[in-house]
């Protein structure tokens, strides 16, 4: 086989990862078909980038077995390219239907960043300012200040949750077994007679409270319903068909994957009932799939790299996406609607959802234009440890094949033939994917797979070893191979894994 075979090959791995499902998946759920969006492109063209978007999809495949999450749907973006989106599993166990990237998942409280933006486009616009008291926009909000004389809680504080307020509205809507959230109306009747729970600008307190409110000023300001003002400057400007302000709306289209609960101790997981978020909404009540969100995150791209205004101005995304609060321990830093974090000496931006049935994550880089979205319909699942782990397999195959210079060394084709999943029996399974200009492998399942991770050395024929930290080999490692020319085993330390996948 030619590199660009093999090339191809991966691609098209990548491309339908939808499809490339175990025995029991299969049995499970019909595949779905591959997503028009994760059609190769050149970046994902490129052989090492192939490569690490099908080692994501081994470990996502075995990461949605292990943990039984009913299904994931996931998309890679490099800039204006998705590199890739597909699914694993099912968005709905009893229909049998698959899950897959355009499957409309509750994103929760991703639904803030709209918010955020709908507030900095009125804010543009002159209708507002950030340090503005919220009680200007909204003459019906009174709730008593924790301390008494301390400062008034404005729009600002509101985005960066730094406003005192408390996280609820005052309702149990996080209570099951109907999670029934209020109207608009009665958000705002419930809140006479509240206290705050801190001076404002005295520590970060998460607060749908406070985004349901930020949602109510700028449609206040904009004098246009919420929903309106968000699908009008939003959604339609940005394309994103698949994307809804209310649950009910993405279930009445016949687009809502269905969600369940926390794995019990029994090891099962129960249907979640249908929610909408009603007048918390701006808050958490968004729907959305892994390739709309791919699109926003394209869409912030483009806008940073141009400079230009489109939905928003560049500089004010920008100043969104800069830490504006750093609580006194250091314990959480946030921008305008965006979280703010820090990996492996590594700066992000992004939002997670969390609602009943759904997980939900949306990764960004700005500097270097990658960005994973990605998907769950199941509580009690760490989306967010999945979806840093998959920018950690991916950025670096981005990173390296966008580098000007001299090219990455060649994989060489013959290796495919020991790529696959092994099992002993014993030790659980092994995955040995491409990785680089050689092999690696790793235990499945596995949260950090990155870190895990150890390369391989051919040594001879069928023949590799282990790469050290420090660059010393380790333990042999030798396949047999099949009648098809595929390695059907493997063994390491004196004991055999068998191929599996």
């Amino acid at each position: 086989m030619t590199r660009p075979h093999l090339t191809c090959v991966l691609a098209l791995l990548c491309a339908g990862w939808a499809v490339s499902l175990s025995a029991a998946q299969t049995a499970a759920a019909p595949p779905a078909a591959p997503s028009p969006a994760a059609a190769a492109a050149p970046l994902a063209r490129s052989p090492r980038v192939a490569a690490a978007l099908e080692t994501l999809r081994i470990w996502l495949d075995a990461q949605r077995d292990y943990d039984q999450i009913p299904g994931l749907s996931v998309a890679v973006v490099h800039d204006q390219e998705v590199l890739w989106s597909g699914g694993v599993g099912v968005a709905d166990r009893e229909r049998r239907v698959p899950a897959g990237p355009d499957t409309v998942y509750s994103i929760c409280s991703i639904s803030k960043l709209f918010t955020a933006i709908a507030v900095m486009q009125e804010r543009d616009a002159g209708r507002l300012r950030l340090d503005d008291p919220v009680s200007r926009h909204l003459p019906w909000f009174s709730i008593a200040p924790a301390v008494p004389g301390s400062g008034e809680v404005t729009v600002g504080a509101l985005l960066t949750h730094s406003s005192g307020l408390p996280r609820e509205t005052g309702h149990a809507y996080w209570t099951g077994p109907d999670f029934t959230f209020p109207t608009a109306d009665a958000v705002r009747a419930r809140q006479a007679g509240r206290t705050a729970l801190y001076a404002a600008d005295t520590y970060f307190q998460y607060s749908n409270y406070g985004l349901t409110l930020a949602g109510e000023v700028a449609a206040a300001t904009a004098g246009v319903p919420y929903d309106a003002l968000v699908q009008a400057r939003i959604l339609t400007p940005l394309g994103l068909t698949n994307t809804f302000t209310h649950m009910r709306a993405a279930r009445d289209a016949g687009r809502l994957a269905t969600g369940y609960g926390a794995i019990t101790r029994e090891g099962t997981r129960a249907p979640a009932p249908f929610f909408d978020a009603e007048g918390v909404g701006p808050a958490a009540g968004f729907a959305s799939s892994a390739v709309d969100l791919s699109r926003f995150a394209s869409w912030q791209f483009r806008l940073l790299r141009t400079g230009t205004a489109e939905v928003l101005a560049a500089n004010t995304l920008r100043e969104m996406q800069r830490v504006h609060w750093v609580d006194p321990d250091f314990s959480a830093s946030r921008g305008l609607g965006f979280r703010v974090w820090r990996n492996q000496d590594r700066t992000f931006v992004g939002h997670s959802g969390s609602c009943p049935g759904f997980r939900a994550e949306l990764l960004l880089k700005p500097e270097e234009r990658i960005a994973v979205a990605l998907l769950a319909n199941a509580q009690g699942v760490d989306t967010g440890t999945l979806v840093q782990s998959a920018y950690d397999l991916v950025a670096p195959a981005i990173r390296e094949a966008t580098r000007e210079g001299a090219p990455p060394p060649a994989w060489d084709p013959a290796l495919a033939a020991y790529v696959g999943t092994y099992a002993s029996g014993f030790a659980g399974e092994t995955a040995i994917v491409a990785w680089e200009d050689s092999l690696a492998t790793f235990g499945l399942p596995d949260a950090e797979p990155v870190r895990n991770l150890a390369k391989l050395r051919k040594t001879g024929p069928h023949t590799f070893r282990r790469v050290r930290k420090d660059g010393t080999l380790a333990e042999e490692i030798v396949f047999e191979m099949g009648p098809n020319g595929r390695a059907s085993r493997l063994s390491a330390h004196d004991n055999y894994y068998a191929r599996v996948q």
